[in-house]
């Protein structure tokens, strides 16, 4: 049997005059990395799902498994719409291990060619994923490829890393604090600006960080100015507006996350008895099953005698920890902040947060606020199916440009359809 792979494809690309110019390009296994078009156009390609994903810097999002793949990949480049041959970038990568509270965590600063002292270095604060992020997540190589130099790591229970996955905040900002430390020794004499990036839960931890990591602004998408059952609060409103409920149902499901938010807060001590009675009065109800949030649902499948015996044990080993004020967090700092939000995020409905920026800004706070319309959580543009469930698309036009832009200093101009709050 003949192997496909002693059969190269060709590649049409333009000589300098506009004449055909064809390339070999011999399929081989995907690495994880920048594949360059020109000065602008590039797609990065990172592991993920079933094969390798890839993400275009127009938002273009994608597997190589699927069906009618945009990507093959080949050695040192990929072949693009079955025709292209873009080459590989030669990013400079440094692996590193790096302690914080006695973990050991695993870190990567990835530098484009040429970076220098003018370049802007940037480390992110994670989501909530449970995944490591070192080669699988798709914003570090964006903002490489926009000429930013990015240390990416996997937190802590995650990926190459040690210790336990938490959600615990002001523990996950010193880790992030460490990270900034290793980042800045790497690319030393080789970066200008120093920034935090946060992402979704990561908007939470970047601004706890920013002061200790010395970091000259932050940079925030589809984050939250609201605490963890404030967050909650706004799903479960949400989730019940898109199923056609109006202002009685929404109020009754906001009695119940007060409640909830007792709960979680108080250790499994105060609240219990409320929610019994609310199970009892509203649980046959038809809006009462469509709940879900971000813990409430769980709460109100479970019979109150287990809550008040075991508790959640997936959810208590997290170690939030419940007293945590984003809005007192923000109060104290003094760098730039840029927040990039999604108009349409179902998981972080973005309304107190601008209304809390907004207010902060009115105070003299350094905030500046996007808003890109016809986008959900991890700022994906989406299709709306007939039962309003979103269907997500590409990465919404002009957030990574606005990230980037923000990284090096300033931005301008239009960003897609965003617009300034």
């Amino acid at each position: 049997m003949t192997s496909y792979f002693l059969w190269p494809l060709l590649a049409v690309s333009l000589t300098a005059t506009g004449a055909p110019m064809l390339e070999a390009f011999s399929p081989a296994p995907c690495e994880t990395g920048i594949f360059r078009q020109d000065r602008t156009g590039f797609v990065a390609v990172t592991k993920g799902g079933k094969g390798y994903s890839y993400t275009f810097s127009d938002g273009t999002v994608g597997n190589t498994q699927d069906a009618g793949a945009l990507v093959v990949c080949g050695k040192d480049a990929v072949l693009v719409s079955g025709k292209e041959r873009w080459p590989k970038v030669a990013l400079a990568e440094a692996n590193t291990r790096f302690e914080s509270h006695g973990v050991m965590l695993a870190g990567r600063l990835l530098e484009a060619p040429g970076a220098g002292k003018n370049t802007p270095l940037v480390v992110y604060a994670h989501g909530s994923e449970g995944s490591g992020w070192i080669d699988h997540a798709r914003d570090p190589y964006q903002m490489v490829g926009r000429g930013v130099s990015v240390f990416v790591y996997d937190k802590r229970g995650t990926g190459l890393s040690e210790g336990e996955y938490t959600q615990n905040f002001p523990r996950l900002a010193d880790d992030l604090v460490a990270a900034s430390h290793e980042a800045k020794r790497l690319a030393q004499g080789r970066y200008g600006r120093f920034g935090l990036m946060g992402v979704s839960q990561g908007g939470w931890i970047a601004p706890l960080a920013q002061a200790r990591a010395k970091a000259e602004f932050l940079g925030i998408g589809y984050g939250l100015v609201a605490d963890i059952t404030e967050q909650d609060a706004a799903q479960v409103a949400m989730e019940l507006r898109d199923k056609g409920y109006g202002g009685d149902v929404i109020a009754k499901a906001r009695m119940v996350t007060d409640i909830t938010a007792r709960i979680v807060k108080s250790g499994y001590k105060d609240g219990l008895d409320d929610l019994a009675a609310f199970q009892q009065q509203f649980g046959k109800e038809a809006w009462f099953g469509l709940i879900k949030g971000g813990y409430t649902g769980v709460l109100l499948g479970i019979p109150v005698d287990e809550l008040r015996k075991h508790g959640v044990p997936r959810f208590d080993k997290l170690g939030v920890d419940w007293s945590q004020d984003p809005v007192q967090v923000l109060r104290q700092v003094t760098v730039p902040q840029l927040w990039a939000l999604a108009e349409d995020d179902r998981q972080a409905p973005p309304a107190v947060t601008v209304e809390r920026l907004t207010a902060l800004r009115g105070q003299g706070q350094a905030i500046s606020v996007y808003l890109f319309p016809q986008a959900d959580h991890g700022m994906r543009s989406y299709a709306q199916a007939s039962d309003g469930t979103h269907k997500p698309t590409v990465i919404t036009p002009g957030f990574y440009d606005l990230m980037a832009d923000w990284a090096k200093g300033g931005v301008d101009g239009a960003y897609g359809q965003a617009y300034r709050k």
